[in-house]
């Protein structure tokens, strides 16, 4: 994915200016960027488990996104939390609670723009995440 939250100041605009939406797998922090494009950013502490239980958790998190992606709007940061909860979660559990994400969000296009997606971005996207 070459269009990731890799930064720390990334990851510290998204908390500090984005909105938060949490459910009991996930937390997501979604604020707007300039790119045009969307940004995604997974983090999972140490208190989640070990590095392989860590990897496997950004592993299905970045799946999620990678299957839905053509459904979101363009030009967001979404940094993605797990919490200690997503170590018992498979993957459907976890694609699951990032779809109702984003659907609190409500970064999902509408049918319309699915339609007719030939590249054109939805321009308005920048000033509902940030209102």
């Amino acid at each position: 994915m070459k269009n990731s939250l890799k930064r720390n100041e990334d990851f510290k605009k998204c908390y500090k200016y984005g909105r938060s939406y949490v459910n009991s797998y996930l937390v997501l922090y979604v604020c707007g960027n300039e790119t045009g494009k969307n940004r995604l950013g997974i983090s999972v502490s140490h208190k989640v488990g070990n590095s392989v239980v860590r990897h496997h958790i950004s592993r299905l998190v970045r799946e999620s996104y990678r299957l839905h992606e053509d459904m979101f709007n363009s030009g967001l940061d979404m940094a993605v939390v797990a919490r200690s909860r997503a170590r018992q979660a498979g993957f459907h559990e976890i694609e699951s609670a990032f779809l109702d994400l984003t659907a609190k969000a409500k970064l999902h296009r509408d049918a319309g723009d699915l339609i007719e997606k030939n590249g054109k971005e939805n321009s308005d996207c920048n000033d509902h995440v940030l209102s």
